[in-house]
């Protein structure tokens, strides 16, 4: 559903954040101009995160990239440049993740392109923001989650910090870029002028903490606590948080304790008959729980606490929850092929539009793919 149709973008990012604000705008429809370098390309072509290649290149590239056009060039050459600058003029948006000033030694900073044109919507990303101590730092989303408190919320006390286990900073900022894109095009609609749009990995994996950060500004500045069994939630009391069980895990959400406790038959839990410590004696309350839910199955419970209406679900893994039903009817996956015909499997675009789903299905290109074409198009 080519929703933004008629847009077209050149983009010099690589890696994660960048490449992932514009994929979405490609699903959407938008024409996607991917400016690599010569002979290597985005770097993250050779990002292995596992054994899996795609067409002898990192499964994370082909991931990101589809549905757009890869176009080469050596930025500090100046008939690369003259080419460059074509493809800017015929383009709504141009966006870069490189880290600050990078843009500006290329000759294509934002006061450098808005005095040719104007009307162009300029989008970055950066790890730290513009300016401070820390601008230079490489903007990598292990290093971003460390520093802003992501890692001290997940696991149990007594136990390390621990990072999420996906590149969640990087998608952050990626999904606010998009976001602050569309805006500005809608803008540009209305009033013919372009924008400058900027997000760093800092701001965005702090806009993502906007509950428990908030919470701690307005808590004496009391650090958030984790609880020492079961944790779920910093701010949340008992029960949340995932139990074993006989056969597997249960995860339980909010909760009246006393009924909780009616219900699973554990006399145990009838004691805590006060709201109020369904917080402060939370990991006492937990260890009753995890006690008593070991001693059954995942199903056994979920057939007591479903019908009385209590959060839970059982916990799987991918593989398990492929076979369910309630993922299945969703048709989350779709495939896309590459122009010499490998097959990729990988998710969909997650949005409909009037019932319909997203399904561009071009893979990512080749490095270098589409400049003939582009030549050709816009006489580089």
């Amino acid at each position: 559903m080519p929703l933004l149709e008629g847009i077209t973008i050149v983009d010099f990012s690589q890696f994660l954040s960048g490449p992932s604000a514009s994929l979405r705008l490609a699903d959407f429809g938008a024409r996607v101009i991917k400016v690599e370098k010569p002979k290597t390309g985005d770097i993250c072509r050779q990002l292995y995160v596992s054994a899996v290649e795609i067409a002898e290149e990192s499964t994370i590239f082909h991931t990101i990239n589809r549905n757009k056009e890869s176009f080469t060039a050596d930025l500090k050459e100046k008939a690369d440049q003259e080419a460059i600058w074509k493809l800017i003029g015929a383009a709504d948006v141009v966006m870069h993740n490189f880290r600050p000033g990078v843009m500006a030694r290329l000759g294509f900073s934002y006061d450098e392109v808005k005095a040719r044109f104007p009307q162009i919507i300029y989008a970055e990303i950066s790890g730290y923001g513009q300016d401070g101590p820390w601008a230079d730092l490489p903007g990598q989303d292990l290093l971003l989650q460390s520093l802003t408190g992501l890692t001290f919320l997940n696991g149990e006390e007594y136990k390390a910090p621990t990072p999420m286990g996906i590149s969640v900073v990087d998608l952050l900022a990626g999904t606010q870029l998009a976001q602050g894109i569309l805006a500005a095009l809608y803008r540009k609609e209305d009033t013919g002028r372009g924008s400058l749009v900027q997000v760093s990995m800092l701001e965005s994996a702090m806009d993502f903490q906007f509950e428990v950060f908030t919470t701690f500004l307005n808590d004496g500045e009391e650090l958030p606590q984790r609880s020492k069994v079961n944790h779920g939630h910093c701010y949340i009391a008992a029960p949340y948080g995932v139990y074993e069980t006989k056969d597997g895990f249960l995860a339980l959400a909010m909760g009246n304790i006393v009924t909780l406790g009616d219900l699973l038959a554990c006399e145990e839990l009838a004691v805590f008959d006060d709201p109020k410590g369904w917080f402060d004696r939370r990991d006492e309350i937990k260890a009753v729980l995890a006690a008593h839910l070991a001693n059954n199955t995942t199903q056994h419970w979920l057939d007591i606490l479903e019908p009385a209406d209590i959060w839970c679900a059982k916990v799987l893994d991918m593989e398990a929850m492929m076979e369910e039903e309630g993922y299945q009817v969703l048709e989350m996956e779709m495939e896309v092929r590459t122009t010499n015909g490998d097959r990729i499997r990988t998710t969909r675009c997650p949005i409909r539009v009037n019932g319909e789903r997203i399904l561009p299905g071009r893979g990512a290109p080749f490095l270098g793919e589409h400049n003939d074409a582009l030549a050709r198009e816009f006489g580089l």
